[in-house]
C-alpha cells in the first residue's frame, strides 16, 4: 500500500482558561523561540479527541473501544449479559482467567484487598495498567469464555483455545485504538502502533500565567458574620494556539483490517475512521476548569494536506513569536502561516501528489485561502477528505 498521510494544522484561541494543568494547577507551558508560550498537551487534546466521538456520535459504539484498568469487571460484565447463570464471582473468575490468557497480567489491588478483609465480598481483580480493547474484541472475549466456563482453567490449557484468544484480543481493533495504539509494556506482541501523532499545541506568541484571586460567600452567614465562606486562587492565561495532528492513512488501514460488514470494501472503515479523527480533532476541545472558566471555543482556521511524501508541521512559521501589536494575534498569525506554507511546500513538497483544504472563519484569516479548496462548513472539509483519502487507497501501488 502507499504512504498516504494526512496533516491537520489549526489555529484556536482561547479566553482566560486552564485547558490543562500541571502538578502544581498551573496552566502548562513550554519555552519555544527562546519565549515562555502556553502549551496544550498531546494527551489532553487526544483525550478529548476519543471522548468527542461518542458523544457527538461520530461512531457506532462497536467501533469504539474502552482502556481501563477494571477489564475484568467490563469482560464479566458481557459474560454474565450472555449466560445469566455465569454471574458475581464465577464471572469474575472466568473473565479473569480470560484475560490472564491473552497475557495480560491482573492482581486484586491493595486497598481492595484490604478493604475487603472485613467484609464477605470478593474484590475484582484489575489490570496493572491501563488496558484498550475494543467492543467487538470484548464481545469475542466473552462468547470464548462463556465456551469454556465449564472448567474456564482448562480450557485455557488447550493450545487452540489459547492462541485463539491471542487473536482476539490483537484482532478487529476498534478506530480509536487503531488511531491512537496501544501499549503493553510486558506484552509486546499485544502493542499496537498509532496512526495518530499529536503536536503539544503550543501559543503563537509569548504568553505569562496570570492568577485569579477569588471568594466564596457564605449563604447562611449574617449581617454581623463579615467575611468570605472561601478564598482561593487559580492560574490561567489566554493565547492564540498552533495545534497539529499527522494521521498514517496507511497504517490506520493495516490497523484497522477488515471492516464491520463483509460486502463493504476495504476504504469503508478507513474512510469513516479518518473523517471521524478530523471532525473529532478539529472540534474538540480540553476541559480542564471548563465550568470556571467556560472557554468554549473553535478553531479561527483549519488547514488540512493529504501528502505521500511525509508529515510536516509547520510551527516554524511561529518559532519567533508573534507580537501582536495591534491588539490582537489570529490575523498576523494567519499571515504567517500563509506566507510560510507555500514557502516549505516549494522548498520540500511534492505539488501533484498534495491536496489541501482550508476552513476559516472571519477577514483575519482571508489570505489562507489561498492555500487550498476553501470549504465553506466542517462536514463539506470532512466529507471532502473523506472522499480523497478513499480514491486514493483505491489506487494500485
Amino acid at each position: 500500500m502507499n504512504r498516504i498521510f494526512l496533516d491537520v494544522h489549526a489555529l484556536q484561541t482561547v479566553p482566560p482558561s486552564n485547558l490543562n494543568r500541571d502538578d502544581t494547577g498551573a496552566p502548562k507551558s513550554a519555552i519555544y523561540g527562546g519565549v515562555p508560550r502556553a502549551r496544550v498537551s498531546s494527551q489532553a487534546w487526544k483525550r478529548a479527541t476519543r471522548t468527542y466521538f461518542a458523544d457527538e456520535h461520530l461512531l457506532e459504539p462497536n467501533e469504539l473501544g474502552v482502556r481501563t484498568k477494571k477489564v475484568v469487571e467490563v469482560l464479566a460484565k458481557r459474560i454474565t449479559d450472555l449466560d445469566p447463570s455465569l454471574n458475581g464471582d464465577a464471572a469474575l473468575t472466568i473473565a479473569d482467567e480470560t484475560i490472564k490468557a491473552t497475557g495480560l497480567k491482573t492482581e486484586v489491588p491493595k486497598r481492595k484487598a484490604d478493604a475487603a478483609k472485613d467484609s464477605e465480598t470478593t474484590p475484582a481483580p484489575e489490570a496493572k495498567y491501563l488496558v484498550f480493547l475494543s467492543a467487538r474484541q470484548l464481545d469475542g472475549l466473552a462468547r470464548l469464555a462463556v465456551d469454556g466456563a465449564g472448567d474456564i482453567t482448562a480450557f485455557f490449557k488447550d493450545k487452540k483455545n489459547k492462541e485463539q484468544v491471542k487473536e482476539i484480543a490483537d484482532s478487529r481493533h476498534s478506530v480509536d485504538i487503531a488511531l491512537f495504539g496501544r501499549m503493553v509494556a510486558d506484552a509486546a506482541d499485544f502493542s499496537v502502533d498509532a496512526a495518530v501523532q499529536v503536536a503539544h499545541a503550543i501559543s503563537v506568541h509569548r504568553v505569562e500565567n496570570e492568577s485569579d484571586y477569588y471568594t466564596a460567600v457564605d449563604d447562611e452567614n449574617t449581617d454581623e458574620e463579615t467575611g468570605a465562606g472561601m478564598i482561593g486562587t487559580v492560574d490561567f492565561n489566554s493565547a492564540t494556539l498552533y495545534r497539529y495532528a499527522a494521521l498514517g492513512v496507511h497504517q490506520l488501514a493495516a490497523n484497522l483490517g477488515q471492516g464491520l460488514r463483509e460486502d463493504e470494501p476495504r476504504t469503508e472503515p478507513v474512510r469513516r475512521a479518518v473523517e471521524a479523527f478530523v471532525h473529532s480533532f478539529i472540534a474538540s476541545l480540553p476541559t480542564g476548569k471548563i465550568n470556571t472558566f467556560g472557554h468554549h471555543t473553535l478553531p479561527d482556521a483549519v488547514v488540512v494536506k493529504l501528502r505521500t511524501t511525509r508529515p510536516v508541521s509547520f510551527v516554524a512559521a511561529f518559532e519567533e513569536p508573534v507580537r501582536g501589536d495591534q491588539g490582537g494575534h489570529v490575523r498576523e498569525a494567519a499571515d504567517r502561516l500563509a506566507a510560510y506554507v507555500p514557502d516549505i511546500e516549494r522548498a520540500y513538497g511534492d505539488e501533484e501528489s498534495t491536496l489541501t483544504w482550508v476552513l476559516r472563519v472571519g477577514p483575519n484569516t482571508l489570505k489562507l485561502a489561498d492555500l487550498g479548496t476553501e470549504s465553506d462548513t466542517l462536514s463539506d472539509l470532512v466529507a471532502a477528505v473523506g472522499r480523497a483519502v478513499a480514491e486514493r487507497l483505491e489506487k494500485p501501488a
